[in-house]
């Protein structure tokens, strides 16, 4: 079996080093990210934190390098799934399929503008680079997979590609329905995500400083809300997922956070953008996630028109 992972990132990387450990699979790493890839290539891609080992990798910046791929996984930024896809579409035929394991809701539709085949995934676990080569596994957690409705995407191709990623150590669950997980994440990052990103807090601290965390038990209702007008079971509380990780060691900062420290846009449209966009489709108010939404933007705004 041969996989592509477009977009090796935090999680990406993660992902890709996993698999590669897995002789029966070939793996190939396409980012445009010219000296993580260098890095790679040079060194292999080192995992630290929850798992520490080395791998050889195939990186590229170049997808036109890599063959025809039986399986794609996208965990590019929402921001960068267009660009990430139309550049890798030609890996991928009607007996492949491209999965995203990516924050947030929205990227399966625009994948399906490129592939035929496209599957619906979360993924609960956490990562970072650290320097090009080199990614910190964070926090671990469970990756779920089911088809994409629309694209109507076999089953079969969901259960294979969990199995594979399951003999690679990321501990995953296939599921002929992956909305109310991913919206249980969703639902989780769009209440945690902004708020530690426009305080500073790291998790723990935004949970336990009573203003803030008031506030966050205030979004997760409302993304409930549009949950529920929408019909989507979710598959677990998501304020559970918010006490766990408040328990987790070490100060974890959210991707979100990660971006605005670093100034580079953030995915806040795919996770606050995404519930009042929903909101508005299920006759749901949510002034809570647009202010949120609203500050994130005028946050990127800022660093083009000070």
């Amino acid at each position: 079996m041969r996989i592509c992972i477009i977009g090796c990132g935090g999680m990406g990387s993660i992902f890709a080093a996993h698999l590669a450990r897995v002789h029966t699979l070939e793996v190939f790493a396409y980012d445009v990210w010219k000296e993580h890839v260098k890095a790679i290539n040079e060194s292999g891609l080192r995992v630290t934190g929850e798992a520490n080992f080395t791998v050889e990798i195939e990186a590229t910046t170049d997808p036109k390098r890599i063959p025809r791929c039986d399986y794609g996984i996208v965990a590019a930024r929402g921001m960068d799934t267009r660009n990430a896809i139309a550049g890798a579409a030609h890996l991928f035929d009607e007996k492949s399929a491209v999965c995203s394991i990516q924050n947030g809701v929205g990227n399966e539709e625009i994948l399906a503008e490129y592939v035929p085949n496209v599957i619906r995934g979360t993924t609960f676990a956490a990562g970072r680079v650290t320097e090009p080569g080199q990614v910190t596994y964070e926090i671990t957690g469970e990756t779920w997979l089911g088809p994409f409705e629309p694209a109507h995407t076999p089953m079969k191709k969901v259960d294979e590609l969990a199995a594979a990623l399951d003999r690679a150590g990321m501990e995953t669950i296939a599921v002929e329905d992956a909305r109310g997980v991913q919206w249980t994440k969703l639902i989780f990052t769009s209440s945690t995500f902004p708020v530690e990103a426009l305080t500073l807090l790291h998790h723990r601290a935004a949970t336990s400083f009573r203003p803030t965390g008031e506030l966050l038990n205030s979004l997760l209702e409302e993304g409930g809300a549009v949950a529920r007008a929408l019909g989507i079971q979710l598959h677990h509380d998501p304020k559970d997922a918010v006490r766990a990780r408040a328990q987790a060691p070490g100060k974890h900062q959210a991707s979100m956070m990660q971006d605005v420290l670093a100034g580079r846009a953030t995915e806040v449209d795919f996770m606050n953008g995404a519930i009042v966009r929903s909101g508005e489709q299920a006759g749901i108010p949510t002034p809570l996630n647009r202010t949120l939404w609203a500050l994130i933007k005028g946050i990127e705004h800022s660093w083009t028109h000070p």
